[in-house]
């Protein structure tokens, strides 16, 4: 699907027109915790308004569809990550994010049980 981001609710997820896309295999930090808000302020300044094409993999995780999201033929997941504000939640990545994962964000950035 292609659109224009929306909204950005957090550092991995977005909004394309009324779709809410959790970005498979990242995790960004919730709001409340060290690195959430600079997480979802470098997302509003790389996406918001902007063209994106997300390729849904089918499945949904609460009110959000799964998928990878591309910005200009970039896969905005791998720039957050790689900017040392989220991480590559392995179960869902199989790796992907592995490379640009930061040692910065390893130590700074707990993952959530559900990655293992």
């Amino acid at each position: 699907m292609t659109g224009n981001v929306t909204k950005v609710r957090d550092g991995d997820t977005i909004e394309v027109g009324r779709i809410p896309i959790r970005l498979i295999g990242v995790s960004a930090p919730e709001l409340d915790e060290p690195l959430g808000q600079q997480s979802k302020k470098f997302m509003v300044d790389l996406v918001m308004g902007k063209r994106v094409r997300c390729v849904l993999d089918g499945s949904k995780t609460y009110d959000r569809f799964a998928g990878i999201c591309y910005l200009e033929g970039k896969d905005i997941g791998a720039a957050v990550i790689d900017a040392g504000l989220a991480r590559d939640c392995l179960r869902f990545s199989g790796g992907r994010y592995r490379a640009v994962e930061t040692a910065a964000a390893r130590e700074s950035i707990n993952l959530p049980k559900y990655c293992w």
